[in-house]
């Protein structure tokens, strides 16, 4: 091969390759304006919406959030229903557990009162039952009314008798309480039924 082939064929690489530049240059140019034109007709679409079709799409997209809000609140509603009446069904299961021991404890008195004659071992059985049965009671919440030279108060107390010639310093006071009264925390859930001095 010659130098001037050699030269001829370098000439007509490099042409090809300008050519290839400036046709890329185009396309480049081409996208360019198809793409404005585009950006163009979409702010034409844009403008030639109405206030009332905006208004339209505004008012269907505010319906479809309100729905879903309606549809959201109402399954919360179900759900909170069902959560309550499953809490009255089950809610004095722990309570009930928990005495389930003191009966156990009642049954083995009884089947073990038979076998004995002494009425103090009889008595000592019950009193532990009974302990045992107001610590459960107090774990719960529940605590009995104090009446024990207490003065009358309404909150607490129901008056089933006055008590007259008791003297000044018994005026207004318990004389006796004839059943005991209990708070659940701090609600009175019976109140102490007492005799007061007139």
């Amino acid at each position: 091969m010659d130098e001037k082939e050699l030269n001829k064929e370098q000439e007509e690489t490099l042409t090809d390759t300008e050519a290839k530049v400036g046709d890329t240059d185009e396309t480049a140019e081409t996208e360019a304006t198809e793409n404005a034109e585009v950006t163009d007709k979409e702010e034409e679409v844009a403008e030639e919406k109405s206030p009332l079709e905006v208004a339209e799409e505004q008012i269907a997209d505010l319906k479809d959030k309100y729905l879903r809000q309606v549809a959201e609140f109402d399954n919360y509603r179900k759900r909170t229903l069902k959560e309550r009446a499953e809490l009255i069904l089950n809610g004095g299961e722990k309570v009930l557990t928990s005495l389930l021991p003191i009966i156990d404890d009642m049954e083995l008195a009884i089947k073990n009162g038979g076998k004995t004659d002494d009425p103090q071992v009889l008595r000592e059985g019950m009193e532990l039952i009974y302990h045992k049965f107001v610590k459960v009671l107090e774990g719960h919440g529940v605590t009995k009314i104090e009446t024990e030279d207490a003065d009358f108060d309404t909150d607490i107390h129901e008056a089933v008798a006055m008590v007259p010639g008791m003297g000044d310093d018994k005026k207004g006071k318990v004389i006796d309480c004839l059943t005991a009264g209990y708070k659940l925390n701090d609600k009175v859930i019976r109140h102490a039924k007492v005799a007061v001095g007139q």
